[in-house]
């Protein structure tokens, strides 16, 4: 075997973990792939024979390269959508399959890649090292250049951001969360009769203009009308989760882990009343999102 051989073995040993890494970072799996990437160009330019920890090295080479481009996504927001430019190698795909990141983001969760990207991007390296792969302060600390006390910090100021506070006692979250999976699953399953159930007679919903088609906000009402309209969304539902939403339980969509709309739900006596289907960003913006543990 030769040197060149046994560096690319080692490299793919550790591949899985550099990527869900750099997802959880970057919440696009194009993105994440191209930061893994480069972690590999980057250790076939670099004398590693005196590392003893490969996986360690390239954790911290996938995170520099991963915070850097949160940086530059923030200096550019509005092109936030944009792969970040590496180099390619041969054999990279060019293309993700839509569905192997739909299956990736419901694994870790789309409420937590969208609270994710509210953080700052040391904020966000310093919680999803420690408080998700458990690695030490004092080796988080020199990547974002800051005491291990002050990254600390960062990821305790992360952590109360991303786990919020709910407005309800459990017990009401934990009937609400049942509602609300109920109404996802009925949506995702295409099963209208499923989802009338689940809706008051008198169901009122409200989408404010930037859902579209519509140039002005949607009032639409009845079990009957609202469930037709949920069963026209069958495909966004695939990259819909639950999340608290004003310490309620309600649902984000986040395709490629950036936020694209909200659904509030009005629940009594376990029947949705009302949905407010939120889309305009400053409203988005005005949201308070945590991630929901019930």
């Amino acid at each position: 075997m030769d040197e060149s051989t046994g560096l690319t073995e080692r490299f793919e040993e550790h591949r899985s973990h550099l990527r869900s890494v750099s997802y959880r970072m970057l919440g696009s799996l194009s993105e994440a792939e191209d930061a893994v990437q480069e972690a590999w160009l980057r250790l076939n330019r670099s004398d590693t024979g005196d590392v003893e920890n490969l996986g360690g090295w390239l954790t911290t080479v996938v995170s520099r390269i991963c915070l850097n481009m949160l940086r530059s996504r923030e200096s550019r927001r509005e092109d936030a959508m944009e792969a970040y430019p590496t180099e390619r190698v041969v054999g990279r795909e060019d293309t993700v399959d839509p569905e192997q990141e739909a299956i990736l983001a419901d694994s870790v969760g789309l409420a937590l890649l969208v609270l994710l990207d509210r953080l700052a991007p040391a904020e966000r390296l310093a919680f999803v090292l420690h408080d998700l792969f458990a690695v030490p302060f004092d080796e988080i600390a020199p990547m974002i250049e800051r005491t291990p006390a002050a990254t600390r910090q960062l990821a305790s100021r992360a952590r109360r951001r991303v786990k919020g506070a709910p407005a309800v006692p459990d017990a009401d979250l934990t009937r609400q969360r049942r509602v609300v999976d109920a109404f996802l699953a009925a949506t995702r399953g295409g099963n209208f009769d499923a989802l009338v159930a689940l809706l008051d007679p008198d169901v009122a919903l409200r989408a404010d203009k930037a859902v579209g088609p519509t140039p002005a906000p949607l009032l639409i009402s009845g079990a009957v009308t609202v469930a037709r309209g949920a069963m026209a969304a069958v495909q966004r539902a695939q990259s819909t989760q639950p999340a608290l939403v004003n310490g309620t339980v309600g649902l984000a969509m986040a395709p490629r882990g950036r936020l694209f709309l909200v659904l509030a739900f009005t629940l009594e006596d376990g029947l949705i009343t009302g949905i407010d289907v939120i889309a305009e960003p400053e409203r988005l913006r005005e949201l308070d999102l945590a991630v929901l543990d019930v």
